[in-house]
């Protein structure tokens, strides 16, 4: 009813118009800005290799991920490969990817210490 008095209310002055176009192109950008970082951006918690090992686990708010590097990440395959329990059969892929399964060089330290 408003509208219908008052002719000018439902139209945008030209800088009216201006300042929403102005908004629209920072939000386009603004998103745009961060799916280019999420797409190029480096996870630090990639796929295993080179000595470092991640597991993914369900858990009671959706999952949690499990990292190591290092002798952490041996101790942690050498246990896994000792056990039968959910974590160490899911632990053991990655392990294997990583280079720290049994029997592989890089699973003993005192096998690069020796050469």
């Amino acid at each position: 009813m408003y509208a219908k008095t008052n002719p000018q209310a439902g139209r945008l002055t030209p800088r009216q118009k201006r300042i929403f176009a102005t908004a629209a192109v920072a939000v386009i950008l603004v998103f745009g800005g961060l799916a280019a970082w999420g797409v190029v951006a480096h996870d630090s918690y990639g796929a295993s290799a080179h000595g470092c090992v991640n597991v993914t686990l369900p858990n009671s708010t959706g999952g949690s991920t499990l990292h190591y590097c290092g002798s952490q990440a041996r101790s942690f395959c050498q246990a896994s490969f000792q056990s039968q329990d959910a974590v160490s059969l899911r632990a053991r892929p990655q392990c294997v990817l990583a280079g720290l399964a049994p029997g592989s060089p890089s699973a003993d330290p005192s096998a690069g210490a020796s050469k």
